[in-house]
């Protein structure tokens, strides 16, 4: 087993160095003391969750909620190239966390919530924050779970507008779209740096008119394969397949 991985303030493991002595405390000292049940000897990783990650043994344990880390060694991630971000159109129920999960585990590296307009869910006022926090959480959990320094980022809820914008910046810029005139992902010209934006429909598809506006701003429909997934498995199959086209699973 490769050792657990615990999160840390941001810019907390600034001037950190093999043989600095960390403390973890508060909810993940409690987690890694009262639940993990590490002890003294045990590998632990550190990271900000952007991209830094300090490796080293616990030192001690105090109480039931904090223990020092003895670090050997400190690790800082490049940001990776291509870049992957995937539009999420909001799925029913808990569905939507598990596409985070799921994505978050598989290795994308943005996730942007889109409200679209045949979704079934939607995002108002309190209980969108809510929502929005759960998604947040989830990715963080993921990432520690699969061992990752840098955690993908959620943003804020997106409009039809904002996507279209996000599209037109983008290096690659993709619908995932179930139609047979639409050309197969696993074919298409990838760039070996900059952005790749894909976007993933609802339960009831992408509308004629998000389409059209998409496309205007240089997004082509691409499919999978020859079977239809669920939006909430979707970005996770076409961000392995983009992880291993591109070279990053290599």
């Amino acid at each position: 087993m490769t050792a657990p991985v615990f999160l840390v303030e941001e810019d907390s493991l600034t001037g950190v160095f093999p043989g600095t002595v960390f403390p973890l405390d508060g909810p993940e000292g409690r987690h890694a003391v009262s639940v993990r049940r590490l002890r003294v000897g045990e590998e632990i990783v550190l990271t900000d969750g952007a991209g830094t990650g300090a490796f080293g043994t616990v030192a001690a344990v105090e109480g039931k909620d904090r223990l020092d880390v003895a670090v050997t060694s400190v690790r800082a991630e490049p940001l990776p190239q291509p870049h992957i971000t995937v539009v999420q159109a909001l799925p029913k129920g808990d569905r939507g966390e598990l596409a985070v999960e799921t994505m978050t585990e598989t290795g994308v590296d943005g996730i942007a919530p889109w409200s679209a307009s045949r979704c079934v869910t939607q995002w108002k006022g309190e209980r969108g924050l809510k929502a929005l926090g759960k998604w947040r959480a989830t990715a963080r959990e993921a990432g520690k779970q699969s061992r990752r320094l840098r955690f993908p980022p959620v943003s804020d809820l997106l409009t039809t507008k904002q996507v279209s914008t996000l599209l037109a910046d983008a290096a690659f810029a993709a619908v995932l779209h179930e139609e047979g005139s639409s050309a197969p992902l696993a074919t298409a010209s990838l760039p070996q740096t900059g952005n790749i934006v894909l976007v993933v429909g609802p339960e009831g598809g992408v509308s004629p008119e998000e389409l059209a506006a998409f496309a205007e701003a240089g997004a082509k429909p691409y499919r999978l394969g020859p079977s239809v997934l669920r939006t909430s498995t979707a970005g996770t199959a076409a961000t392995a397949l983009l992880l291993g086209r591109t070279g990053r699973w290599s």
